[in-house]
């Protein structure tokens, strides 16, 4: 997550953590999030989440109003002990910048591995939702995969709607959007299909 690797720093800053500590930190490939102080720690993604994660870029992009962007991996601020980095998110075009705020997210996507199930069909959930993002995704990759769409009522998300591979998904918010969450994984029939 640091851009400069710390001078002199042979150990992290004591509990609870802020924003600002998180960016003294090693760029050492693991995600460094905060939840109330919290260190998180993930390692990087394993080929298959980045695959959805990308293919689900590649969707959104092609779905998105041109007003919107899809990107992966930004830096969310909700406060200063509350950082995460959501898979994939849908914000305003053309914003360039290190952090965003949760007014700016219409959508956060987080593909769930074995080391963020927790975080991300709880922990993730709840904070978005209380941070007031509208919408949230959650694809479960061991599902076949299945989507998860969530949809914020008052100060908590509705119960999510599920969408198996196999079938389309037809999504309305935050803009129309319809695929199948089996496109997002590898099938080897993709080896036969000319790239587009």
């Amino acid at each position: 997550m640091a851009t400069i690797e710390p001078a002199g720093r042979t150990a992290f800053p004591s509990a609870p953590f802020t924003v600002d500590d998180l960016l003294e930190f090693p760029d050492d490939g693991n995600r460094y999030e905060l939840f109330n102080g919290s260190l998180l720690v993930s390692p990087s993604p394993t080929s298959p989440h980045q695959r959805a994660i990308y293919r689900l870029q590649r969707i959104l992009d092609d779905a998105t109003p041109p007003e919107l962007e899809p990107l992966a991996a930004v830096n969310l601020r909700v406060s200063d002990k509350d950082y995460y980095i959501p898979d994939l998110v849908i914000v305003p075009a053309g914003t360039d910048q290190l952090m965003y705020s949760p007014e700016e997210l219409l959508l956060a996507v987080e593909v769930v591995s074995p080391s963020t199930k927790s975080r991300d069909r709880g922990l993730k959930t709840d904070a978005y939702a209380a941070a007031g993002i509208p919408s949230y995704w959650r694809i479960e990759l061991d599902e076949g995969p299945t989507l998860y769409t969530y949809e914020l009522n008052g100060a908590s998300y509705d119960p999510p709607t599920p969408y198996k591979a196999g079938a389309v998904a037809n999504v309305t918010r935050p803009f129309p959007v319809n695929f199948d969450p089996a496109d997002l994984v590898f099938d080897p029939a993709d080896l036969e299909r000319p790239r587009r």
